[in-house]
């Protein structure tokens, strides 16, 4: 879903909120495609008949088992959750600029500043 929300929203970069709420996790699933009549759609269907009807593809990643909520810079967050954010880009082809890492406003890692 992410990845068809980028491509109809023409997205530059995108935020992603609540790292932090995945920090205790082993393991991280990311849907990477929808099976359906034993076919594997990349795409997200738009149509909800089809919808109703798939079952999500996941790929499986480790997860850090590290607090990220008091770090400020990207290159300070434990290499499973950098492995994680640059995942998430390759398959969405949009850059995450911002990454959010608890409740607060400033509990962001800011890795592209969209202002300038």
């Amino acid at each position: 879903a992410g990845i068809y929300s980028a491509r109809i929203n023409g997205l530059d970069g995108m935020i992603l909120t609540k790292l932090d709420v995945l920090d205790n996790l082993d393991k991280i699933m990311i849907c990477i495609g929808y099976r359906y009549d034993n076919n594997i759609l990349k795409d997200f269907p738009s149509d909800s008949d089809i919808l109703n009807k798939c079952e999500p593809v996941y790929e499986i990643m480790d997860g850090w088992k590290e607090p990220t909520s008091n770090v400020t810079k990207f290159s300070r967050l434990p290499k499973n959750a950098q492995k994680y954010i640059k995942r998430l880009e390759e398959l969405i082809e949009v850059s995450i600029i911002i990454v959010s890492v608890g409740a607060g406003r400033k509990e962001a890692i800011m890795i592209e500043n969209p202002f300038q």
